[in-house]
């Protein structure tokens, strides 16, 4: 469904992503993970059409990228720092509005479901400006999911999310992948992140150092590798 072939980004002289291969398959749920400026977040905006890339190929479910953004984003959905939401307008304003971009059928229906799925339909009628940020980020992902996208792209979707809300978060990703959907989610927690997924690439310095299979690592081993991997090249770097 995602695939990635010898990615490479520079902002200037500064090489974000050195020579990036990923390959996600239908239906999986990969997580990524890496120290700031790792480059997660410019390989997430690039598979998310947001961000061309220097050279190298991107595919998402066949299509070429940026040749085919338009196509690609009406079968990908993207939570990220930004939500794309309104504040003067109210959770349901908001999710009809998206509602109408994807030209959905049954909006209201669906609009409805969105809200209870991630347990805000009694503030349905209220402004997002008055909403905590945990409410803002659940009102975030209804939006990125309203349309029953292919690939799910998640930047951090746990910021800001209590521990109810965080469980209500797991059970949403768990039925997406039951359905179907490919996920592709950045975290900085390393061992949520590994018990969540089926697997798990580590950036280092613009580069995928290590894929891990979750079914196969436990949390004590993952974490070891993860600081193997990712100070290698600083002690390297050093000498």
């Amino acid at each position: 469904m995602i695939h990635v072939k010898g990615l490479i980004k520079h902002y200037g002289l500064n090489a974000v992503l050195r020579g990036i291969d990923l390959h996600v398959k239908p239906g999986e749920f990969v997580t990524l993970v890496g120290s700031n400026g790792a480059g997660k977040t410019t390989l997430l905006r690039i598979v998310a059409t947001l961000l061309q890339p220097t050279s190298g190929h991107v595919k998402i479910g066949g299509w070429q990228l940026p040749q085919h953004a338009s196509r690609v984003r009406q079968h990908i959905g993207l939570v990220s720092h930004q939500t794309l939401l309104y504040g003067d307008l109210t959770a349901a304003e908001n999710l009809t509005f998206f509602a109408r971009l994807y030209h959905l059928d049954n909006l209201q229906e669906r609009v409805v479901q969105a809200l209870k799925t991630v347990g805000l339909i009694a503030r349905q009628r209220d402004a997002v400006s008055t909403f905590s940020r945990g409410m803002v980020q659940r009102l975030t992902i209804a939006r990125a999911t309203l349309h029953e996208p292919d690939v799910l792209l998640l930047d951090e979707p746990y910021t800001g999310l209590d521990q109810d809300a965080a469980r209500l978060l797991d059970d949403l990703l768990r039925r997406e992948v039951e359905n179907g959907r490919t996920i592709l989610m950045i975290t900085h927690d390393l061992t949520h992140g590994l018990n969540i997924c089926d697997r798990v690439a580590i950036l280092n310095r613009g580069k995928i150092v290590a894929e891990i299979d979750s079914a196969q690592t436990g949390p004590a081993e993952f974490l070891e590798l993860y600081t193997e991997h990712t100070r290698r090249k600083k002690k390297s770097k050093s000498k």
